[in-house]
């Protein structure tokens, strides 16, 4: 009766997982990343451990964080062969029918911004007529804009107004920066008149006037104080609570 009880009993079970808790090997540590001294090698502490990893670093993970503007191959392709090829107008003029046109949209477009902004300006003008032909352009404000203020920036005063022309053709009206880079242009140029006319021509925009092109306009216009004394009418009717700065006229000799 004993033995059998002792069969049913749960004793057993405990001795056995009693037992085999003496066999068990004891549990190590893990070991933490030691650090190297082999250049190239340095341990991160944001590598997998145990299977998990500590924490996120928080850095870019692959093209997720890619640019939307990112330039594709072909377009750098393109941009190189036009630098290439600016100073031979035959080469040039093939390289474009047979590279350039085969770009997709946003690839041409990519180009001329480039050109641009590397102030490849006689370039980007012959890749922005090129992008007027196609079919699939429409005449927008931003793309004159940018072509025209890098043509003011690189002094180009007669290509820069050749591009404004068609652009009001479009009855397209920039915005002020665009505005404003012209009219400095045209002062750093020596042509005040020309000045004038484009800013005649942003009177006449829907949009609210700024004061910056006026600013620069008044301190362009100092050796003429009557175009001046019309551009300051106009300013103290339009921002009435700002202050224009008159310098003595002993300074130009007006006296």
């Amino acid at each position: 009766m004993a033995m059998r009880w002792f069969s049913k009993s749960k004793l057993p079970i405990c001795y056995s997982v009693f037992l085999r808790g003496l066999t068990r090997r004891p549990i190590r540590d893990i070991p933490l990343p030691v650090k190297s001294t082999i250049a190239g090698f340095l341990p991160d502490s944001s590598r997998l451990l145990s299977g998990f990893r500590l924490y996120h670093d928080g850095r870019p993970r692959g093209p997720l964080w890619r640019s939307r503007k990112a330039i594709g191959k072909e377009a750098l392709f393109v941009i190189q062969g036009l630098k290439r090829f600016k100073e031979d107008e035959e080469k040039l003029q093939k390289f474009m029918k047979c590279h350039v046109l085969r770009l997709l949209k946003l690839d041409m477009i990519a180009v001329l911004g480039e050109l641009e902004r590397q102030e490849e300006v006689a370039l980007a003008v012959k890749v922005f007529r090129l992008i007027q032909k196609q079919e699939w352009f429409k005449p927008d404000v931003f793309i004159y804009k940018d072509l025209i203020v890098a043509l003011a920036r690189s002094k180009k005063m007669d290509d820069a107004m050749e591009l404004w022309e068609s652009m009001r053709k479009e009855n397209l009206f920039p915005d002020s920066q665009t505005y404003t880079e012209v009219i400095r242009g045209f002062l750093k140029y020596g042509s005040p008149s020309d000045a004038m006319n484009i800013y005649e021509d942003m009177k006449k925009s829907p949009d609210p006037p700024d004061e910056l092109p006026f600013r620069i306009l008044l301190k362009g216009l100092l050796p003429h104080p009557l175009l001046r004394n019309r551009v300051k009418q106009d300013f103290e009717e339009l921002f009435p609570d700002q202050h224009v700065y008159d310098p003595p006229e002993e300074i130009f000799g007006l006296r």
